[in-house]
């Protein structure tokens, strides 16, 4: 007797697939087995990408506090290493959004870095 295969499985892990490719171009959202390619590709960049996007967000921030402190005659550098030898403890994103949209409140921790 020939072993049978387990087809609603099979048909459910394909639908599956197919529901993620949805909306995409061409063969890729309803050819199997380029649609699975694509489909694997995707969950490749999108593990790529999420680390990426925290590099460059912390590229962002930093340039956002290097323009911040330049406006009152510092850089980058020597603010962060007055901040940490300060034992001020605020990272990067906050003082970033200090720079950007409370410029007051930046200005004062600059001055307390002095």
């Amino acid at each position: 007797m020939p072993r049978s295969t387990n087809s609603v499985a099979s048909r459910q892990r394909r639908k599956k697939v197919m529901k993620q490719t949805k909306g995409q171009f061409g063969r890729r959202k309803n050819v199997w087995t380029v649609a699975k390619n694509a489909f694997e590709r995707g969950l490749q960049y999108a593990y790529r990408d999420r680390k990426n996007k925290k590099r460059n967000f912390r590229g962002l921030w930093i340039q956002r506090i290097n323009a911040g402190t330049r406006l009152y005659g510092m850089s980058y550098s020597v603010f962060m290493g007055k901040l940490h030898k300060k034992n001020i403890d605020l990272n990067r994103k906050v003082l970033a959004d200090l720079a950007m949209n409370h410029p007051e409140a930046f200005k004062a921790i600059v001055n307390e870095v002095k």
